[in-house]
């Protein structure tokens, strides 16, 4: 299957000092190029993955890129066969990747980088405590060899931990990383407002890193979670063997679905216990839902959202054309 879809990872820590100017006219130029996905502007910046056809979504970087803010906007690229996202939402938020912790600069206070050949010859070194500062779901499915788990289910537990687990001397060196900077960028930012000094983290996250370093000379193990229809990637930015519980939004293996706790769309074996039985009736309608419209050949959500938003224009321009024709 042709891969038609472009998807574009982006952010950038830099002042915004009014984000909300910039809500609509870049929801409009997302809309007018048919481009998907979510947004979020903040003060201290911009984080989002957006998906569309190759044409749109250059015009949507090209237009982000005009704005001084942006200009020297740096994004991470990849195919899909398919739609991976199936609306536009561009959010203000207080925080472009909620940490909780008032004071955390990381447009000027973040560690240092490193380039994903130079990742391998940092985190083998016996003195480097190396942090994964993603979530215990991500976690789960890859990682690097010998690195921490934090065990946090959000961002925002991520302070405490280090204020309470973390061992570690101030000058301690430690690398950190997540699956695509923004996360460890403010993690490091964190640690330095903490008095650690020597932090680093990965240049482009874990997805820079399986897209340049050869798989034969890596020390990632596992698959890489994304937050979008791909569920996760190998290396390369292959699509990964992972599928997603839509009721618990968890990764799940073939394993998983041979679990008996597994019902396609309404538990698995991560959250059987968690739903009420209200729940999963409402789960089980979504599920019928979903079945009905693959047999159609339709999405669910939408049948294949560009096709649909077409068809949309049209009914409005001959809605137009039919109010406005001269009477006979």
């Amino acid at each position: 299957m042709t891969e038609k879809y472009l998807i574009a990872a982006l952010y950038k820590f830099v002042a915004l000092p009014a984000p909300s100017e910039l809500k609509q006219p870049l929801y409009s130029v997302c809309e007018a190029n048919d481009v998907m996905g979510t947004i979020l502007l903040a003060q201290e910046g911009i984080n989002g993955t957006i998906a569309g056809p190759e044409a749109g979504l250059r015009a949507v970087l090209g237009w982000l890129r005009s704005v001084d803010a942006f200009s020297d906007l740096e994004v991470k690229e990849s195919w899909a066969s398919t739609p991976p996202f199936y609306r536009m939402k561009v959010r203000l938020k207080k925080e472009i990747v909620t940490l909780g912790v008032d004071g955390v600069d990381a447009a000027n206070r973040k560690g240092t980088y490193v380039k994903p050949e130079d990742w391998n010859a940092l985190i083998s070194e016996p003195d480097v405590v190396v942090v994964d500062t993603r979530n215990d779901y991500e976690v789960s499915i890859g990682t690097f060899e010998g690195a921490q788990n934090p065990q946090t289910t959000s961002f925002r537990e991520l302070p405490e931990w280090v204020d309470t687990k973390l061992e570690a001397a101030p000058d301690t060196r430690i690398a950190m990383f997540c699956t695509g900077g923004i996360r460890c960028e403010k993690s490091t930012a964190l640690l330095r407002s903490r008095g650690y000094e020597n932090v680093f983290h990965l240049e482009g996250g874990i997805l820079k890193y399986l897209e340049s370093v050869p798989e034969e000379e890596s020390l990632w193990r596992g698959e890489c979670f994304v937050f979008d229809q791909r569920v996760s990637v190998k290396h390369g930015l292959e699509p990964g063997d992972y599928d997603l519980c839509h009721a618990c939004r968890m990764p799940i293996s073939d394993a998983d679905k041979e679990n008996p706790h597994y019902q396609m769309g309404i538990s698995c074996p991560n959250c059987f216990d968690d739903h009420s039985d209200q729940q999963r009736a409402r789960f089980a309608e979504r599920q019928k839902q979903v079945e009905l419209a693959s047999a159609r050949n339709e999405s669910h959500i939408a049948v294949d959202v560009l096709e649909a938003k077409k068809r949309k224009k049209a009914r409005m321009s001959n809605a137009v054309g039919a109010q406005t024709k001269p009477e006979s």
